[in-house]
Order: C-alpha cells, then structure tokens, then sequence
C-alpha cells in the first residue's frame, strides 16, 4: 500500500481545525472530551480520520480510566507505526497511521494481561464504523432470488 501524501492546504480542506490541529500537529484532546472514550459496546472498527485504514478492533477496546480511547492492540501491527517521542520533557512512544502519517496518540505498557499494552488515541483521529448485522430475513430473501 502506497503512503498517501497531501500538502497542508490539503489536509485542511477535508478536516476539521480540530482534527487537523491532532492528526497533522501532533496535539492532544482534553481527557474526557472526545467522541470514543467511553465505552459503548458498539461492534466495529475505527478507521483512521485522515485516510480511512482500519486501525483498531472494537474487541480490543476497553476502559482504562484515562479518558481517551484505549485499546490492547492495532488491528494489524503493519497499520501503524511507532516513534519514540521525547516532547515536552517525557519519554513516550507515539502511535501514526502508516498509510498517511496522522499522529494518532501514544503507546503504554500499563494495559490489561496478557498483552500489557495500551495504545491510547485521540477519538478526533479516529472514525467509527459499526458492524453491519444481516437480518435473517434478508438472508431469506436473497435465497429467495436463487
């Protein structure tokens, strides 16, 4: 898959100021503000806002208690990358879509066993797309048509 490059103007054009503000300059939402944090139950996927690449699962979702959204693992590890990130006087690792390079937010080792990670992202670089579930009487119908 082809990296998607856009100029500024570009990625100003199709996101909000504050969508642009966290994806493309690295910022940060307000804890407990955003869209995704709380937990919804919702069966999905949540796409990247900038280019739409699946990044995370709704099951590896779950509520760490810091206010953003937080997961135990990507989707597919080759989705994202990881940076190590040394802003404002912290050692962390950040977390960027590898497809178009939005800042999505920053790995921790404090998650849940087994896997001990939690990727905390800011709900303004995500998208959520719902499962779709097929009525059994659409199913009937398409037989139907055979």
């Amino acid at each position: 898959m082809s990296k998607i490059r856009k100029t500024d103007a570009e990625w100003r054009a199709v996101l909000t100021q504050e969508e642009y503000r966290i994806t493309r300059e690295k910022g940060t939402e307000r804890a407990f503000s955003g869209a995704y944090w709380r937990p919804s139950g919702a069966q999905g996927s949540y796409h990247c806002r900038c280019c739409g690449e699946i990044l995370f699962d709704s099951d590896s979702k779950f509520d760490s208690g810091c206010g953003w959204p937080s997961f135990t693992q990507p989707a597919d590890g080759s989705r994202i990358e990881e940076h190590q990130d040394v802003s404002y006087g912290m050692q962390r690792v950040e977390v960027v879509c590898s497809r178009c390079d939005a800042h999505l937010g920053h790995v921790f080792t404090d998650g849940p066993e087994p896997i001990g990670l939690r990727y905390c992202i800011n709900s303004a670089s995500l998208q959520f797309a719902g499962k779709v579930e097929r009525r059994h009487s659409d199913q009937e119908d398409e037989h139907k048509s055979d």
